[in-house]
This record gives C-alpha cells, structure tokens and sequence, in this order.
C-alpha cells in the first residue's frame, strides 16, 4: 500500500492511533467521523497491509533511568555488502541501541544509544559497539535534552 493509496479516513485513523493507540474501535471510529464495521475493515486492510505494524506501550525512559542519550557515528572499514550485512546482523542484538541508520555521507552509520548514565554509555562503547564487526571508528554526540520525539509525523 502506498502513502496515495490512503483517503481522508485512513489517514485520520493513522493520526489518532499514533497518539492514542489502545482505543476502542469503536471509539475510534465516532473519532474519524465513520460507523464501527467501515472503520474496523479499515484498520484490518492497514494492519494486513503493513501500514500499521503493530502496538506498544511507550516506556517513560527517565522514570526507568535511561536517560542518557548519545547519538554515535560509526566509520566502518570498508562498505561491501557482506560487511554491512554482518554489522547489521550484530548491532540488531544491542539492547541499548534504539535506531541504527545507514548514512549516506561522511561516516557510514548513525546509532542511538540510551544508558542510565555515562559509565553506563562508556561500557556500551567500548564493550559492544566498538567491537562490532567492520568498525573503524566512532564519535559521540551526547544529547543535552529532547525536544521533539515522534514515531510518525501527521500523515495529514
């Protein structure tokens, strides 16, 4: 399914649950203006389509004391195939890494990392990510505060 192939409906569905995800179908519909059984066929051709991808909670990182946020950039060795792909396979099972981008530009990879602390994040580094396969280097930018953070901006 692409972005053109959604209406006014389908795109007021996305916008409420990307902020409200445990409603009630049948909230959700008297929210988007439709009756229950359009709105639920909906939501089933946006969950089947992959448009919708599942549900969560979204976790409190301070109240957990993971508020220590870096940002690194990996400098990898060399870019053929078979090394990003190993890379990829490994940085996958680093439970403090939230989001790994392939970067076009003057390193190769951009990583979040969330920790309790600065030792925490030192350990993370040296332990985890520097020996991930193909690493040449890294450099950390440490986050002084988050201004804006969302999982999809108003698909209006």
């Amino acid at each position: 399914m692409q972005n053109d192939d959604l209406d006014q409906y389908d795109r007021s569905i996305l916008n409420v649950l990307a902020s409200e995800g445990r409603l009630s179908v049948t909230e959700l519909a008297r929210r988007i203006g439709l009756s229950k059984t359009p709105t639920q066929a909906r939501l089933r051709r946006l969950e089947h389509s992959g448009v919708i991808k599942g549900y969560r909670a979204i976790l409190d990182p301070i109240r957990l004391q993971l508020d220590h946020v870096a940002f690194v950039e990996v400098k990898m060795e060399g870019t053929r195939e078979r090394t990003l792909a190993a890379f990829n396979d490994a940085v996958a099972k680093i439970p403090e890494i939230e989001q790994v981008h392939l970067i076009a530009g003057n390193f190769d990879y951009l990583l979040k990392v969330r920790t309790s602390d600065m030792n925490s994040y030192r350990q993370v580094l040296a332990e985890k990510i520097s020996t991930l396969p193909g690493v040449a280097s890294t450099s950390t930018f440490v986050a002084m505060e988050a201004v804006k953070e969302s999982w999809l901006a108003d698909v209006t």
